[in-house]
């Protein structure tokens, strides 16, 4: 019984605080010749010749038959010589098997309160960001030009993405493309003068393995690149006439994304320096950190310490699911979607968890996705079998995932629709066995009262260049908020903003 209860713990902590199922006994026990995946073999029983992989004293200590030196995650109470740490990470629970999370069989009844607001308050609407992706001119269709970028909806664009140079710390371009749209975007400002674009730094492929992946690292641990960092970013935010600066840092701290553990304090530590720094300039520049919902990734950041130096947070609560589950032992080859409410809550709890002020909060949307090819066309359900990603979009081309506008012309085309109330997600179907899960004008308002019930200061998407309009246009219809009318020609006077030469490429 209790190898059972351990396992089911330790499969929920691999997902990242997502329900999964226990898997058989026989893999959490041991012998004199085979050992345990997590954690040490405990005493062998002297009829069967088997023992139990466990943590602590009970299965680590005297009788142990081997891996004895493994210690569990925080210290439930047996000591620190059992134990890694102390205490969890962002106030999460310790459950008495060593392990870290956040629902009742590790937490018991110590759940935080979560805000509450009235909905109809609609807290969340005054605060509308989408990221804008800077290389999507080079898709064969389902482009977005700068001036076709919708306006009136969106109070904040980030543009995604300028990189950080591994050896100057100074900014670098994606490339050459992505370099010359800097000013035509920032040149927004003119039709609509309430907007602010933000330059978003870094992103997943940053981060990658390659010349790139440790830059953040690097230049967070000194505070002479720091202040080379800061010098690029004043030059290039003056030059380009921007309003502020979104730190996509993915992830700190994660070995397997480049980070080091003295990445907490320095993360800290950087944002303190360049919120000096920018106060300083004369000029209000707003600083903002993309963050995951994830509590794997999530506890390599310092979050009540970052608070205070930031205007907000940019909750990416998206891909929550995808392809990579396949390679998950706790989870495995299901579909799953990748923006379900259940999931989204658990990892909002974190927050709540580190008392952060949810009008600080921005709730992540996405206006595409994950997409699979399913085992069986005869199971197509959330949760049934996949095999591989569904078939890339004629514009995206990348298996796994579509944008907004290749799913409204799947739809089109006679696609099966499923609304899954639960998850507020909308299931697609098609071609025996396509499958895409995504949000559309209803489920895209269930998101929206969900964040104004949780007192959320606003949104973000990721990303406006992969919607045809009819997701923009729900969102503003959803927040009260109209969008402008668009114009053929661009104005007869520009600021003068230019732009930068590429430099380095990714």
């Amino acid at each position: 019984m209790f190898a059972r209860s351990w396992s089911c713990l330790w499969l929920f902590l691999l997902s990242s605080m997502s329900v999964v199922q226990c898997q058989d006994d026989e893999k959490y026990q041991c012998s004199a010749s085979e050992g345990c995946d997590v954690g040490c073999c405990g005493p062998l029983n002297a009829e069967t010749g088997k023992g139990v992989c466990g943590l602590g004293p009970e299965y680590c200590g005297e009788g142990c038959t081997s891996q004895c030196d493994q210690k569990s995650e925080c210290d439930p109470g047996w000591g620190m010589e059992w134990s890694e740490l102390a205490e969890c990470p962002l106030n999460v629970c310790c459950s008495k098997y060593g392990f870290c999370g956040t629902t009742a069989l590790f937490c018991g009844s110590n759940i935080p309160p979560q805000p509450q607001c009235d909905a109809g308050a609609r807290s969340s609407d005054g605060r509308t960001i989408g990221y804008y992706e800077g290389w999507n001119l080079a898709r064969p269709c389902g482009r977005m030009a700068p001036k076709d970028i919708p306006l009136g909806i969106y109070t904040h664009i980030n543009f995604a993405f300028a990189l950080l140079n591994p050896k100057t710390f100074r900014l670098d371009d994606m490339d050459a493309g992505t370099a010359s749209l800097y000013g035509d975007v920032a040149a927004l400002k003119l039709r609509q003068p309430d907007l602010e674009v933000w330059i978003a730094i870094g992103g997943w492929a940053m981060n990658d393995p390659g010349p790139y992946q440790t830059a953040f690292s690097d230049m967070a641990g000194s505070e002479a690149n720091q202040d080379a960092f800061f010098d690029s970013l004043l030059t290039f935010m003056k030059k380009h006439d921007l309003d502020g600066v979104d730190l996509d840092w993915e992830y700190p701290v994660a070995d397997d994304r480049g980070g080091i553990p003295e990445d907490f304090d320095n993360y800290v530590n950087l944002l303190r320096r360049l919120r000096q720094r920018l106060n300083a300039s004369g000029r209000k520049y707003g600083i903002s950190l993309a963050v995951p919902a994830s509590y794997w990734y999530l506890r390599g950041f310092n979050l009540q310490e970052m608070e205070q130096y930031v205007s907000w947070f940019n909750i990416m609560t998206y891909d929550i699911h995808g392809v990579w589950d396949k390679t998950i032992d706790a989870l495995g080859p299901y579909a799953l979607a990748h923006t379900n409410l259940t999931e989204i809550e658990l990892g909002l709890e974190l927050f709540w968890r580190n008392n952060i002020n949810p009008e600080r909060i921005n709730l992540g949307l996405g206006f595409y996705g994950r997409s699979f090819t399913m085992k069986d066309p005869n199971c197509m359900s959330a949760g049934c079998e996949f095999t591989e990603g569904a078939k890339g979009g004629e514009c995206t081309g990348t298996p796994g995932v579509l944008s907004a506008a290749e799913i409204v012309k799947i739809i089109d085309n006679g696609a099966t629709l499923t609304f899954d109330e639960k998850a507020a997600v909308m299931i697609v179907t098609w071609d025996t066995d396509q499958w895409v899960s995504w949000d559309d004008a209803k489920t895209l308002g269930m998101k929206v009262d969900f964040a104004n019930r949780r007192c959320l200061g606003g949104t973000m998407v990721w990303a406006i260049d992969l919607d045809d309009g009819t997701l923009i246009d729900a969102l503003g219809e959803n927040i009260g908020r109209p969008k402008q009318d668009t114009i053929d020609e661009w104005p007869l006077v520009f600021p003068c903003l230019g732009t930068e030469q590429p430099k380095d490429e990714l």
